[in-house]
């Protein structure tokens, strides 16, 4: 049985299904009524999920190809809200606290993280329209994210040992009201819209990534690097991450961490980019693949 997989919620023929890619292909696992919250079951169950999963494959479960089906949120509907961590890359912090957008800050690198969360809601998978038109204030950002997959509830736990609760990993693209963030004076509003959290392609193990301290994150705005950075830059990394949080909550089986946002989003610039209608958004984590979307 192989740990080093890559997860995927996808509808055929009208269908939602789940399953696992293999190459260009994918090794259908689930079909049935609750396919949509098959890939989250299946961190739940953990090890004996993947076995399953390998196993069917192993068996001759049906293939079908990557490009014959539409990828949804690998999970479409998360049990919480996604945590999201602000200002966590030293240039990014540097860049948002002179931006004039961050209304509640004394410091400009954090000292302790920042924590705050995205709504369910907002959650749509690649190529999916995010809608822009839903932010009354025309002020629609970008941030491209790492974020941790939980595996194993977690209270009390060490960095030490904080990876070990890590199932696997997936791009985030944090969009966000810039107005709305700054005029409520906390960012839930400014970040939970309805579609404002792309998710995807696909879950890839922990064995699947390997050292993140190789990974890099590359955001493009119709094409033109925007973001362009190491994970291994973060000021608090993810065992920080788990241990902080977890130190006074239980963070359950598929819960989601986005890491935050490297330097180069929107409002860095003079005057700020904003996004517009027809805006097309590029995400890419070394062994993640790619996550599109399109403004609407």
């Amino acid at each position: 049985m192989s740990r080093e997989m890559k997860f995927v919620t996808f509808e055929l023929a009208g269908k939602t299904a789940a399953g696992y890619v293999d190459g260009e292909q994918i090794v259908v696992c689930d079909t049935g009524p609750d396919a949509g919250f098959a890939v989250r079951a299946l961190i739940e169950a953990g090890t004996e999920g993947i076995k399953a999963w390998s196993d069917a494959g192993s068996a001759g479960a049906r293939r079908v190809a990557l490009e014959d089906v539409r990828l949804l949120a690998p999970i479409p509907e998360p049990r919480r809200d996604i945590f999201c961590v602000g200002k966590n890359y030293h240039a990014h912090a540097a860049e948002f606290h002179s931006s004039g957008f961050d209304s509640g800050a004394r410091e400009e690198v954090p000292s302790a993280p920042v924590i705050f969360t995205k709504a369910t809601t907002s959650v749509v998978g690649p190529d999916a329209v995010v809608m822009g038109s839903y932010d009354p204030t025309g002020t629609v950002d970008y941030e491209g994210e790492l974020a941790a997959v939980i595996g194993k509830r977690a209270f009390r736990v060490g960095k030490d040992t904080a990876l070990d609760h890590v199932f696997g990993y997936v791009i985030v693209n944090d969009v966000t009201s810039r107005e709305l963030q700054r005029h409520h004076n906390q960012w839930v509003i400014g970040k939970g819209i309805d579609t404002f959290c792309p998710m995807g392609p696909w879950i890839a193990t922990a064995d699947e990534i390997g050292d993140l301290a190789t990974l890099e994150l590359t955001t493009r705005i119709n094409g033109e690097v925007r973001q362009k950075a190491s994970v291994s830059d973060l000021i608090f990394d993810i065992p920080t991450l788990i241990e902080t949080m977890s130190r006074t909550m239980t963070l359950l089986p598929g819960d989601i961490i986005a890491t935050g946002t490297p330097v180069g989003v929107g409002i860095g610039f003079k005057p700020p980019k904003y996004l517009v209608k027809g805006d097309r958004m590029s995400v890419s984590i070394t062994g993640l693949g790619e996550l599109n979307n399109t403004i609407g």
